[in-house]
C-alpha cells in the first residue's frame, strides 16, 4: 500500500510524511539534517541531480527520508 505524498511548506522548513513532521536545518545549499522532535534522524543531500536520504536513527525509514528528500529537492528547485 503506498503512503501519501509527502507535504512541503518551505517556509516552515517541514515535510509532513507517514504521520510525522520533518523540520529541516540547512547544512548547506544542497545538504540537510532532518529533525524529528527536536533530534537529528538523517541527512539529505542532493548530488548529480539526485535526491539521496541518509537515516540515522532507529525512528524512520530509508523509504519515508528518501520519499521526504525527493518532495524537500522538488519543492527548492520549483521554488
Amino acid at each position: 500500500m503506498n503512503q501519501p505524498q509527502p507535504i512541503v511548506d518551505l517556509p516552515s522548513s517541514t515535510v509532513a510524511h507517514a504521520g510525522l513532521t520533518f523540520v529541516m536545518r540547512p547544512l548547506s545549499e544542497d545538504a540537510f539534517t532532518v529533525m524529528l522532535e527536536g533530534e537529528p534522524v538523517g541527512r539529505l543531500v542532493y548530488t548529480f541531480g539526485t535526491a539521496n536520504a541518509v537515516v540515522e536513527s532507529d525512528k524512520v525509514t530509508e523509504e519515508v527520508l528518501t520519499a521526504v528528500a525527493e518532495a524537500w529537492f522538488a519543492a527548492l528547485d520549483a521554488a
